[in-house]
């Protein structure tokens, strides 16, 4: 399914377990190294929107957020960074339903970055990608593609939606579990995510670009180059929210149907379909062919046949050590090449500036990657 409505997780009522039923676990997974020259650092942001109740948790007067930023750092300094804590990893693989690897086994996985490393950069030099990962996913789901970013001297916030993903940790150690999953078959389930996720890509852009930032880097970043990208709904809130923000000057939607509906005066910022077999033209899911007609700006629609609807994610990095299958048919290496060459491709035309032969048309070094007329319905 394109929107990844992942199923209902564990009753909470569960006993808890502290290790899937693997006789012998697998080595931690590593993500690959970023292709870029930079050192990555990282670091947590708890952010609280006071004006507005938490749309899934009512009873919370105040929406909060946990946001993981990715920038370009001036040493190796910090500590190495971790994947997710170890209750997250628990539950994030009960939600999912994986049995084949210690549930601590994210929490193990290596990263490129180093927590409390001193950004890099001049004043305003930098630009910013926000990422919004799908329903059900942690922040983290993006990582490799988020540390290659950085490392190519991007600022990257990975937006954690609470109570839309298996497990949201707060300071002190208070953890919000997926309470929209309980919603998620309701009519205009997925209006309504795009919605919550385009208010909460406003507020963070808030905390990160206005006057009270959240981030002491924050005066590095470029507040005229914004972007967002995200998978399955995340990318499909990036429509949403370029509708709610003009801040975001460029939008990619990776393998999400989409929701939002664009004004018939069209959406003329740039922006890019980058999807698995489940999106080709004239489709059974039809929302990318609305909006592409829509789109009157720079535009563009891959698709990338041997994909799944998680090859856009770590998840083919994550496989092996979790014992599921490689989505898709393309191997884990492969599909993190082909998706950060394309995408820092994208951001690299639209908040840089830079030529980017490699979305002119079909390229020898990624002959997986189509490129789709909608027009004539098909991909070359």
């Amino acid at each position: 399914m394109s929107h990844a409505i992942a199923p209902k997780p564990i009753p909470r009522a569960a006993p808890p377990r502290t290790a899937g039923p693997s006789p012998t676990p697998a080595a931690p997974p590593a993500l690959p190294a970023p292709t870029g020259s930079a050192v990555v650092g990282t670091t947590a942001l708890y952010l609280k929107d006071a004006s507005r109740a938490d749309p899934w948790v009512p009873e919370s007067k105040a929406r909060e957020l946990m946001v993981t930023l990715w920038y370009p750092a001036k040493a190796r300094t910090g500590t190495p960074a971790a994947y997710m804590s170890a209750k997250e990893s628990e539950l994030t693989l009960r939600g999912k339903k994986v049995t084949g690897a210690p549930y601590d086994m994210l929490s193990r996985t290596r990263t490129n970055s180093f927590t409390g490393a001193e950004p890099a950069g001049k004043t305003g030099g930098l630009p910013l990608v926000v990422l919004s990962p799908g329903f059900t996913q942690p922040r983290g789901t993006l990582v490799a593609l988020a540390e290659d970013l950085a490392a190519h001297g991007y600022v990257v916030a990975g937006v954690g939606h609470a109570y839309e993903t298996y497990a949201t940790t707060f300071p002190g150690g208070r953890i919000a579990e997926c309470v929209a999953c309980d919603s998620d078959s309701d009519p205009g389930f997925g209006p309504r995510v795009t919605a919550v996720r385009a208010a909460d890509v406003s507020f963070v852009l808030d905390r990160l670009t206005g006057p009270d930032a959240a981030w002491k880097g924050s005066s590095l970043i470029d507040r005229s180059r914004i972007a967002m990208a995200g998978q399955s709904i995340g990318g499909a809130a990036a429509v949403e929210s370029m509708l709610k923000d003009s801040r975001i000057r460029a939008g990619l939607d990776m393998d999400g149907t989409t929701y939002a509906r664009i004004p018939k005066g069209g959406l003329s910022r740039p922006f890019l379909f980058l999807g698995s077999a489940g999106h080709p033209p004239g489709g059974r899911d039809n929302s990318w062919d609305r909006d592409w007609r829509l789109l009157s700006g720079w535009k563009r629609w891959l698709l990338l046949p041997g994909a799944d609807h998680q090859t856009f994610t770590d998840v083919p990095l994550l496989a092996g050590a979790l014992g599921i299958p490689v989505p898709g048919s393309l191997s884990a290496a492969r599909s993190t090449e082909v998706v950060r060459a394309y995408v820092r491709a994208f951001l690299d035309l639209h908040l840089r500036g830079r030529p980017q032969p490699l979305l002119d048309g079909p390229s020898p070094r990624y002959p997986e990657v189509r490129f789709c007329a909608p027009e004539r319905k098909d991909c070359r």
